[in-house]
């Protein structure tokens, strides 16, 4: 026997939007279980099925408006076990009768009248209170699954969970590789925002680099203990070597910034201070001091920063190290860099001279135990020999790894690298 099923009586509530529908002909029900759900103004209710048996047509869709009277499907009571055969009920005393408003049509007799049911129940939002929106099968079916329906994204109408998203939050946590140990301590999650209430948005990818670099630059932050020293280097000798050899520089068609200058006083530090020259073994419990000199360089691009050495800088003159400087910097911005040359590092510069600051923070290069920031020079009055004079300041912060190095041993890698600069002839001793 078929036969349809409506919308029972709702109040008064008419054209409600149906905002999921939870069978599929084929589907094999059982007398109670919900159909479709409703939503108005802040409010859901489900409609259960009156009988049980075999859906054969659905006749509507989330999205439809229905009322009262409403078709919603039909349905095959032939194959319903459950569906006892049809007899008079019992006459029951007046005050147990208790008219069930979800059902458009008798019940089924039974030989002893079932408990009153209560109409659709509805869902209200406390005041102040912020519910994931979901319909109460939804959120059943997600306490059967141990699921949290609070951390599950929405796709059905106004972000409602629907029993999809459900299976697929599921399944992604099934499929989700293990999450690496955390270091003592677990950070919240990030909560989403939709920036689009608030005003005009754009969304733009990251591209490779710059989530490759975030990744690194955030694990770095986190698993080392970073220090930052602040120092200066009177640099106005130094500038006036620099500028002096402008002209030798044109002859070899190369670009003589202040950069070479500042590798191969690092280099000298390094030497003098072989620490910072080193890395930390995974164990933790052994120190790797190398013997070679290969100096990373920050180098901005359109896609971010990269940070390829300039291998063996203690061999190299300052023209070699400036025709390698021009190379890597073009064919970084060419993206022509093979991630071999972006290996190797043993200590980083990061200079912002060019552009301006002065003095900021740089994160720590790992597995390296230390970086070099520098901001742009200044010309300042300096008080020498009783007056006041002026004078090419330099500011450089470094930034180094507390478990390796102490502040003293900071402080003094800083004063020699000052030293060096404001007399280069160091660089030979």
């Amino acid at each position: 026997m078929e036969k349809t099923i409506t919308v029972p009586d709702i109040g008064n509530f008419k054209d409600v939007a149906i905002i999921e529908v939870l069978v599929r002909p084929g589907d094999t029900i059982k007398t109670e279980e919900s159909l479709i759900t409703l939503e108005s103004d802040k409010a859901a209710m489900e409609i259960p099925s009156p009988h049980a048996g075999t859906i054969k047509t659905v006749h509507v869709k989330v999205g439809d408006k229905v009322s009262q009277g409403s078709p919603i499907l039909v349905l095959d009571m032939a194959e319903a076990g459950a569906v006892a055969p049809e007899a008079k009920p019992e006459p029951a005393a007046p005050q147990a009768e208790a008219p069930r408003a979800i059902t458009p049509a008798a019940a089924p007799a039974q030989t002893v009248p079932p408990p009153p049911q209560p109409a659709p129940a509805l869902l209200e939002e406390a005041p102040g209170e912020r519910k994931p929106h979901a319909s109460p099968a939804v959120r059943r079916f997600a306490r059967e699954l141990g699921a949290d329906v609070a951390k599950i994204k929405g796709s059905g109408p106004k972000g409602r969970v629907l029993k999809e998203d459900v299976q697929g939050w599921i399944k992604s946590r099934l499929l989700a590789p293990p999450q690496p140990a955390t270091l003592g301590f677990a950070l919240p999650e990030q909560p989403e925002v939709d920036y689009a209430q608030f005003g005009p948005v754009e969304s733009r990818p990251l591209s490779r680099i710059n989530k490759l670099s975030a990744a690194n630059l955030h694990r770095n932050w986190v698993t080392i203990p970073h220090v930052t020293l602040q120092e200066e280097a009177d640099i106005t000798e130094l500038e006036a070597f620099r500028v002096s050899l402008k002209g030798e520089a044109d002859r070899q068609n190369l670009k003589l910034t202040l950069l070479p200058f500042l590798i191969k006083a690092v280099v000298s530090a390094l030497k003098t201070y072989p620490k910072f020259n080193a890395s930390l073994a995974a164990s933790g419990e052994e120190l790797i001091l190398k013997r070679y000199y290969h100096v990373g360089v920050a180098i901005d691009t359109p896609d971010g920063l990269v940070v390829p050495p300039v291998r063996d800088a203690d061999r190299k003159g300052i023209y070699d190290v400036a025709r390698e400087l021009a190379d890597l910097g073009e064919r970084a911005r060419g993206k022509r860099l093979r991630t071999s040359e972006l290996q190797g590092g043993t200590f980083t510069i990061s200079s912002l001279g060019g552009i301006g600051s002065t003095g900021f923070t740089p994160i720590i290069n790992a597995p390296e135990v230390a970086i070099l920031g520098v901001s742009r020079s200044q010309a300042r009055a300096v008080y020498r020999d009783g007056q006041f004079v002026p004078r090419l300041m330099l500011p450089l912060s470094l930034s180094f790894d507390h478990r390796v190095i102490d502040g003293a041993e900071a402080a003094r890698f800083c004063v020699y690298l000052a030293q060096v600069l404001g007399d280069f002839r160091r660089v030979m001793l």
